[in-house]
């Protein structure tokens, strides 16, 4: 468990007879994006708080190690270690945003002096410093979010849980929210991410699981979790009706789009699969007008693991297309 940041065997949670986490195994290396997926209720939310020692795990949990410690054992310790970041923002709006960076330095029992430099070199790193003397509540979403994050650097957490960081974010605050996360990781720490949002996970995050009924559907990076689904295919389109029903004829698995004159062949997107299509095109003297791949992305794992009655809230995500022109 040297080089792991968070290891935890069995977790289990029950609220009456709610079972909220089934036997979750859960392991992060250090310096790495970790990321858990899940619709609402699925215990993501839950999970990040026996990690953060905010509530206990069911006796029937297994070990559970965080910064090294045990958390049964040393919770004290792993507080030491982590920063949490919750769905509901801890800026106190009635103050400033220098105040509330001040106020973590005392709860962490900074000396006066080495609380005003962190809090200024914070401030400064999240661009807040022209807002640093304004009262909080006037902060935008993006910015009190900024300012929250900071606040949880105060400590020097190598462990940062963000739970849900971007929801209720604009696409820029979303995207600023991302580099900040990449910095964070450049220096070292490692993040626990949940999310709804699919497209943050595929963007930021090494590995993925996806929670569902209280178990892990499935985990794996990205490119991994897509391949487990199935629906990828290249399509090729022909302007020569020779030429479409050549490849036609050779290409037997392919399916037939003979209003359009185009092919479509089963694949898993990979380069090996794309290279062997290609040349097997050039040396029968076929040539296809346009050639586009399709791969599943982590809206189809999503739903294909959870069920389509489980749509997460995509409200502000940009358009991502599942065919990339070649």
């Amino acid at each position: 468990m040297t080089d792991l940041a968070i290891a935890a065997n069995g977790l289990h949670k029950s609220y009456g007879d709610k079972t909220v986490l089934d036997g979750v195994d859960l392991t992060v290396p250090e310096g790495t994006i970790f990321s858990l997926l899940g619709p609402n209720g699925a215990g993501k939310t839950t999970a990040v708080k026996i990690l953060s020692t905010l509530i206990s795990p069911d006796p029937a949990s297994g070990q559970i190690h965080v910064g090294g410690h045990d958390l049964a054992a040393d919770p004290q310790a792993v507080r030491a270690a982590i920063g949490v970041t919750g769905q509901f923002s801890a800026v106190d709006g009635l103050i400033t945003g220098e105040e509330n960076m001040l106020l973590m330095a005392d709860l962490h029992h900074l000396s006066k002096s080495e609380g005003r430099r962190v809090a200024a070199e914070l401030l400064e790193r999240f661009d807040l410093t022209e807002a640093a003397k304004k009262p909080a509540s006037t902060y935008s979403g993006g910015m009190k979010r900024r300012l929250d994050i900071a606040m949880t650097l105060v400590g020097d957490p190598r462990i940062i849980f963000l739970d849900e960081p971007t929801t209720g974010l604009d696409p820029r605050s979303r995207h600023t929210m991302w580099q900040i996360i990449r910095e964070l990781v450049t220096g070292g720490v490692t993040v626990f991410l949940t999310t709804q949002y699919l497209e943050e996970a595929d963007e930021l995050a090494d590995r993925i699981a996806v929670l569902n009924n209280g178990k892990i559907a499935a985990e794996g990076t990205a490119d991994e979790l897509k391949r487990i689904v199935p629906g990828g295919h290249i399509r090729l389109r022909f302007t020569d009706p020779t030429a479409y029903e050549n490849a036609a004829s050779a290409l037997r698995e392919a399916s037939r789009d003979d209003e359009s004159l185009a092919l479509q062949i089963p694949s898993d997107g990979s380069q090996r699969e794309l290279r062997s299509l290609l040349d097997w095109l050039d040396s029968a003297g076929v040539e296809a007008d346009e050639l586009t791949v399709h791969t599943p992305d982590l809206d189809d794992v999503f739903f294909a693991l959870t069920g389509p009655a489980h749509i997460p809230n995509q409200t502000n995500q940009p358009n991502q297309p599942k065919e990339n022109a070649r």
